[in-house]
């Protein structure tokens, strides 16, 4: 987990089990809750890597930079 503090909550979600035991097997989790924290640490981690691009992306847009196509391959 991210933070070094963990804080855990008994909740009680009602899943589709089919959908929960095919998370379980692709993320290699040896029990339902370990699936479930797994898929929301790769929510998370997604979430992130979106942010830090859209805001990479956002300083491109906003320095200036001026792209010329060399190669002619882009041209309509």
């Amino acid at each position: 987990m991210a933070t070094a503090e963990r804080r855990i909550a008994h909740k009680h979600f009602r899943l589709d089990t089919g959908k929960l035991k095919r998370a379980q097997k692709a993320l290699s989790a040896s029990t339902e809750t370990e699936a479930v924290e797994l898929a929301l640490d790769l929510a998370i981690a997604e979430h992130e890597r979106n942010r830090l691009v859209t805001e990479a992306n956002q300083k491109f847009l906003k320095s200036g930079i001026i792209i010329r196509d060399v190669f002619g391959s882009t041209a309509g």
